[in-house]
């Protein structure tokens, strides 16, 4: 056996054990929704991770809560988006993540659908703010302060 082998064997085993330790401090992931179309590819997910209910979106997290019902309400709005441009989806969930949603909502003494409703609202209203905020050209200026030459540099003249 040669030097080489073995060192290049040595390697492997440090790095595996590393990754294990890795593995083994990590918090758990757990799966609660799966958002997938009619190939089975994996649309939208929600996961438990460290307390809080992560959603995930095209390969990337769209953003995390404590709330399970914004978590779910989200999950069930792009699906029924998906539906409205003409992909059919199957959305599926855990008991958990329902159970955790539903409380949630029957502390607030309304419906699941009642809380999706204001949700949508609360939405389309932030949208509207911020249409109306780039019609109006709210941009902020750019331009140099009146007392700062066109060049950028201070008015005493130092670089």
């Amino acid at each position: 056996m040669s030097i080489n082998s073995k060192i290049r064997r040595e390697a492997g085993k440090q790095g595996a054990a590393k990754a294990d330790g890795r593995k083994r401090g990590a918090a758990p992931i757990e799966p609660h929704a799966q958002l997938r179309d009619q190939q089975g590819r994996l649309l939208a997910g929600i996961v438990r991770q460290e307390g809080e209910w992560v959603l995930g979106m095209g390969g990337q997290i769209a953003g995390s809560s404590a709330s399970a019902a914004h978590v779910f309400a989200m999950i069930r709005r792009a699906a029924l988006l998906h539906e409205a441009q003409g992909t059919p989806v199957r959305l599926t969930w855990s008991d958990a993540l329902k159970d955790a949603a539903w409380s949630e909502v029957a502390e607030r003494a309304m419906s699941f659908e009642e809380f999706e409703a204001g949700l949508a609202r609360d939405m389309a209203e932030v949208a509207a703010r911020k249409a109306d905020t780039a019609s109006e050209g709210t941009v902020p200026d750019s331009s140099p302060p009146d007392d700062t030459p066109a060049d950028g540099r201070p008015p005493d003249g130092s670089p």
